[in-house]
């Protein structure tokens, strides 16, 4: 994957854990938001990581 692709998927994806975060923290359930927050980054640190998979050479 391009990595202006994971740049912009990984902002996405943080966004959207601050956004978790801020509305179970509204609804007064905070520890599920600390929750998502954690997810939100190893999701982001496991794209950058991890290789992607791919075919080796001599499969078909």
């Amino acid at each position: 994957m391009p990595a202006g692709i994971k740049a912009i998927l990984s902002l996405v994806v943080l966004l959207v854990g601050a956004t978790v975060y801020w509305f179970d923290s509204q609804a007064g359930n905070e520890q599920l938001g600390w929750v998502s927050i954690g997810l939100a980054i190893f999701m982001v640190l496991a794209m950058w990581i991890f290789p992607e998979t791919g075919s080796r050479k001599g499969d078909k």
